[in-house]
């Protein structure tokens, strides 16, 4: 079979590998699509510190069941399927607590396990979330990224009545938009990027307002407009105090950056508005939540695809996505 794999920071190859076979409890997924994050150009570059080499790399997956090991259900080969990355030991105490995406022994697909940019990769069977009909292959790659914007906006929960204000129309800043007003009916979405394109498709995707905050200060741009519900896709070290600042009495931020650079932030600009701050990391459980906001059209994850390749373009692909956020945003691979 052909792998992507990452031998060490800077070499990506399309190899041939053997096939894996199931460990007791697991499936095999012969992929079809997969799709392009930044943590897998981190991985390629040397810049994630949880990775090891070499890896396939890949966390963003759909395929097929097509065998299983022992205690897995044989009922299962065949059916189309979702991988949700995050594996977890399921007895430490994130995990007793509903927060196995934080488990003391945390294993990512794609990142300390061999991942999707593959023509077969394994899962625990309780990773693989099988889909209805209604979405199509092309597609449920996609589920995985919204899961980041499901499980962020379960801790900020949001109201039809909050003015939410997001950093960043990347991809996850794009998803966090389309949950917020297709899921939650937030009135009101404004959206800060310093790339034109990218707040274009902002509004694309259901933006209200947006800002480019290049040359002008947001706070100049907002007219004293207190946002209640901020989220930080945009993950760089100097928003999390301009937020706090921006941020109305009583609001919300949330934040889904893993920069390792400090901040500055005094206690009192939380405290004096008695701000709550909720951070969070990949998904805990929310691929059925995904997978049914998408069966029901609450969310359109089409208007994230930029661009088609095929796994034998993987490295054109891979520098696209990392080199043009003007004219690219989500990339999907497909298989064979």
């Amino acid at each position: 079979m052909k792998s992507v794999v990452i031998q060490q920071p800077g070499e990506l190859t399309l190899s041939e590998r053997e096939l894996p076979q199931p460990a007791p409890g697991e499936v095999r997924v012969k992929v079809q699509y997969a799709s392009i994050c930044g943590s897998d150009v981190h991985i390629w570059h040397g810049h994630n510190p949880f990775a090891k080499y070499p890896r396939v790399i890949g966390h963003e997956f759909f395929g097929l069941i097509d065998a299983v090991g022992d205690g897995v259900d044989t009922s299962r080969l065949g059916e189309r399927v979702a991988v949700d990355p995050v594996v977890s030991c399921g007895h430490c105490y994130p995990c007793s607590v509903g927060r196995p995406n934080v488990c003391k022994t945390l294993q990512v697909i794609g990142v300390h396990r061999d991942g999707g940019f593959s023509d077969y990769a394994l899962a625990p069977a309780g990773n693989a979330y099988r889909l209805p009909a209604a979405i199509p292959d092309k597609l449920a790659s996609l589920v995985e990224p919204f899961t980041i914007a499901a499980n962020i906006t379960a801790f900020l929960q949001p109201k039809p009545q909050d003015t939410a204000l997001v950093y960043g129309a990347g991809p996850m800043g794009l998803t966090a938009i389309q949950v917020l007003k297709g899921v939650y009916g937030v009135e009101q979405v404004l959206v800060a990027d310093r790339l034109p394109e990218r707040l274009d498709l902002a509004l694309a995707n259901g933006a209200d307002n947006v800002f480019n905050n290049s040359d002008t200060p947001l706070a100049a741009q907002l007219e004293g407009v207190q946002p209640t519900l901020i989220i930080d896709a945009a993950c760089h070290p100097s928003i999390l105090a301009e937020a706090a600042a921006l941020a109305s009495p009583a609001a919300r931020i949330g934040l889904l950056g893993f920069s390792g650079e400090p901040c500055s932030i005094t206690q009192q600009s939380l405290t004096s508005k008695e701000l709550s701050l909720f951070t969070s990391r990949l998904n805990s459980k929310r691929f059925p939540q995904v997978i049914e906001w998408m069966e029901k059209r609450l969310i359109q994850p089409e208007k994230l695809v930029t661009h088609y390749f095929p796994l034998s373009e993987i490295e054109r692909a891979m520098t696209l996505f990392e080199k043009d956020p003007r004219t690219c945003c989500k990339v999907i691979l497909q298989m064979g």
